[in-house]
């Protein structure tokens, strides 16, 4: 399931997480994140067991949005151990995310 995350909860989900972590920063009213949103949701559904999947609504969450310098949307980070090791901005075909999931599990 992917987690719908929050300012309050990204630390707890994402940053302890012991798996790769894999998040989607996007808003309601983004068109490219809405071409996004679906690729995410198969990776989690591909990846179940081996990734953490988790979404986050930069206009209701500024605080981790801006932690993370989030500046264009839709921005995918790559976690591992607490850390950013990857990102991809923009809306770009479900290969490049799977390559990136597969560099990193």
């Amino acid at each position: 399931m992917v987690e719908k995350l929050t300012d309050q909860t990204f630390e707890e989900k994402i940053l302890k997480a012991e798996k790769l972590a894999v998040v989607d920063f996007s808003a309601e009213w983004c068109g490219p994140c809405r071409m996004v949103a679906p690729i995410i949701h198969e990776l989690e559904s591909e990846y179940e067991g081996r990734i953490v999947v988790g979404e986050v609504n930069v206009d209701d969450n500024p605080k981790v949005s801006a932690e993370y310098r989030v500046r264009n949307i839709p921005t995918v980070l790559f976690f591992k151990n607490g850390q950013v090791v990857d990102k991809q901005v923009g809306a770009v075909p479900k290969a490049s995310f799977k390559a990136l999931v597969e560099k990193y599990i």
